[in-house]
């Protein structure tokens, strides 16, 4: 059965990009964010294995912006699949640990989007005309005041893709199926608190079984890639999430 149209696009993947489009994440004013900084709490999402002293300075609680790309790309199997990287080994921060493309906000970006497709472009030569914004998550912080909004995107033509790796930033790419952040298969988690929050760290081991190669997911990125599952295939995962919740002042809901 022929599941493309007369572009050769996939009807799944323009059904998925019809529907996301439609996707509204849950508001987050950016002064509930102030509020929280002063407020010395941090991380909706804060995954890393070791603590940092905060702060003094009220201006230092100011969040820096920052914006990942899930490109979503339908595999041979029919599959949806998610671009990742394999940060270099010489970067002073993660280095070696897998990661979505992406990077600190610039001065000439119009926006978060614009931020995803630049950083990607930039990493892994990934031209910002073959990916389809389709939309944005909510975002998720770490404890180092980060600021990560989310990005879907959707690669109608993945052999236009020809990756040209940044050495300095990036190591290898390759890509995963994006249901197995929704399964507990090969996957473990590990207790952690921040803040007085008990909370759960996920990681998910794959291997690229052709290739012989092995990689671990874990972290920041894993958790925003079991959200963006959830989303695009709209259940959510077959483990606890257990994520930490931002202290909001008592008369702010969100």
């Amino acid at each position: 059965m022929d599941c493309s149209n007369s572009n050769g696009r996939s009807k799944r993947l323009l059904d998925l990009a019809q529907r996301l489009r439609l996707y509204k994440p849950p508001i987050f004013p950016e002064d509930i964010l102030d509020d929280v900084m002063e407020d010395k709490v941090v991380s909706e999402v804060s995954y890393s294995e070791s603590t940092t002293s905060m702060p003094q300075n009220t201006e230092e609680f100011r969040y820096k912006r920052a914006a990942v790309l899930i490109c979503i790309f339908e595999g041979d199997a029919g599959d949806l699949r998610v671009l990742l990287t394999k940060r270099s080994s010489m970067l002073s921060t993660y280095s070696g640990e897998v990661a979505l493309p992406g990077g600190k906000a610039e001065e000439g970006d119009k926006d978060d989007k614009d931020t995803a497709k630049r950083e990607a472009m930039e990493e892994i030569g990934l031209d910002p005309e073959l990916v389809d914004v389709v939309t944005v998550l909510e975002p998720f912080f770490s404890k180092y005041l980060m600021r990560v909004v989310p990005v879907i995107g959707i690669l109608h033509d993945k052999k236009a893709f020809k990756p040209v790796l940044n050495p300095a930033e990036v190591e290898a790419v390759f890509d995963a199926p994006l249901e197995m952040f929704l399964k507990d298969q090969k996957r473990s988690e590990e207790k952690m608190q921040w803040m007085g929050e008990n909370y759960l760290i996920h990681l998910f081991d794959y291997e690229m079984e052709m290739e012989h190669k092995k990689f671990l997911i874990w972290g920041l990125t894993a958790g925003i890639l079991i959200r963006a599952a959830s989303v695009v295939y709209q259940r959510p995962p077959a483990f606890m999430e257990q994520n930490p919740k931002f202290k909001l002042p008592r008369d702010l809901t969100v």
